[in-house]
């Protein structure tokens, strides 16, 4: 599935059980709908994981805008409160940074799409 929203902080960088480095990172996603005459405005979190490079969460800081491919999934859990939540979830498979970060740390000029190779695919391609 694709996701393309904003990101809601910098992502962090964890070690799982089996010493693997994976990448944490919640996208938002805004979405509008009518209800008769009136425009409701929601937005949906997902909490992605990206474990092929962390090398990229240096350049997943809150603002930015991503397109994310993966699979979606939902969490269930009970909070610290002992209510019962629910988190939508997605393990990510290939990342695209589009900028969007706040104007103070944007690099004058800088509207590149930064795309992350996903896996080690060698193309038939002659050159």
């Amino acid at each position: 599935m694709e996701i393309t929203g904003r990101l809601t902080a910098d992502a962090e960088v964890a070690t799982v059980k089996t010493d693997k480095k994976v990448v944490r990172f919640t996208v938002a996603v805004n979405d509008s709908y009518r209800m008769g005459e009136e425009r409701r405005e929601i937005t949906n979190y997902f909490e992605c994981s990206y474990f092929r490079n962390e090398c990229i969460a240096e350049y997943l800081k809150k603002g930015g805008i991503v397109q994310v491919f993966g699979r979606v999934g939902v969490r269930a859990y009970i909070a610290k409160d002992g209510e019962a939540k629910g988190a939508l979830t997605c393990h990510v498979s290939e990342i695209k940074l589009f900028g969007g970060t706040p104007k103070a740390e944007k690099a004058e000029g800088s509207t590149a799409v930064l795309q992350v190779a996903t896996a080690d695919k060698e193309d038939d391609l002659p050159f």
